[in-house]
C-alpha cells in the first residue's frame, strides 16, 4: 500500500528536502506540499492524505491551529498529523498534541526515523520520537502537576498498567509484545482497551495520560 502525504513548512528548503527523502521511498508518495497554514488545510481536505507532516510554526495557522482543524475533537474524520519542529521542548508541541497530533518529530531527525515515523501515523501506531519522548512529556507533565488527570472510567488491569508504560515510552507494537511475551494482537487489544478506559484519541493521548497521572517519571 502507497501511503500518501502531505509536506507542510514555511521554509522552501525544508519542504523540499522532507518531500524528497519521503519520495524516494517505493511506498510513499508526497501528494501536496503547502508554505502556510491556510495552504496545508486546504490541500489536506481537497487531497485526503494518509499522513499530514506538519510544522509547529507557520504563517496564516500555526501548527497548533492546522492540527487542531484536521485531528481535533470536533473532526468527524480526524487525520493523521505528525508534528516536526526544531526544538524537542518548543512550547507549542504540547498544544499540537493536545490538540490530536498523533505523532512529533525533530527536524534533524533523519532520514530513517522520518520514514519510519509516517508509516507508523499511516497505521495508527504513531507515537512521540523515544528520544525525546521523556524529556518532552515528562517536563511538561511536570509544569502541569497540579492539573492531574481524572481516573480511567474502569481500572486498569495489571497488564494494561504495563502496555500502558511502555506505551509512553515509545515502544512500538510489536516491541510491547517482545517484551511482555504476549500476542501482537494482544497488545493490539490492551491498547484499544487503554484508549476507551482512559477516554483517548491515541497513542499519543496513552503516553501523556501516563505521564500527568504520574505512572511514568522521568
Amino acid at each position: 500500500m502507497t501511503v500518501r502525504v502531505l509536506v507542510a513548512d514555511d521554509q522552501d528548503l525544508v519542504r523540499t528536502g522532507l518531500s524528497m527523502i519521503l519520495e524516494a521511498q517505493p511506498d510513499i508518495e508526497v501528494v501536496g506540499q503547502a508554505a502556510d497554514g491556510h495552504a496545508a488545510v486546504e490541500l489536506a481536505r481537497t487531497l485526503h492524505p494518509d499522513v499530514c507532516l506538519v510544522d509547529i510554526r507557520m504563517p496564516g495557522l500555526d501548527g497548533i491551529e492546522v492540527t487542531d482543524l484536521l485531528a481535533g475533537r470536533g473532526v468527524a474524520d480526524p487525520m493523521a498529523v505528525v508534528v516536526i519542529t526544531t526544538f524537542d521542548l518548543d512550547e507549542y508541541v504540547h498544544g499540537a498534541l493536545r490538540a490530536g497530533a498523533r505523532g512529533f518529530l525533530l527536524k534533524d531527525a533523519g532520514p530513517e526515523l522520518l520514514v519510519q515515523a509516517v508509516h507508523a501515523a499511516a497505521v495508527g501506531d504513531a507515537l512521540i520520537a523515544p528520544n525525546v519522548t521523556r524529556r518532552l512529556l515528562a517536563t511538561l507533565a511536570a509544569g502541569a502537576s497540579s492539573k492531574r488527570r481524572t481516573p480511567p472510567i474502569d481500572p486498569l488491569t495489571q497488564r494494561e498498567e504495563e502496555v500502558l508504560k511502555l506505551v509512553a515510552v515509545g515502544r512500538t507494537n510489536a516491541e510491547i509484545a517482545a517484551e511482555l511475551f504476549i500476542s501482537l494482537t494482544t497488545v493490539k487489544t490492551h491498547v484499544a482497551s487503554l484508549l476507551t478506559k482512559i477516554g483517548a484519541r491515541n497513542r499519543v493521548e496513552i503516553a501523556m495520560w501516563a505521564y500527568d497521572t504520574g505512572r511514568v517519571g522521568d
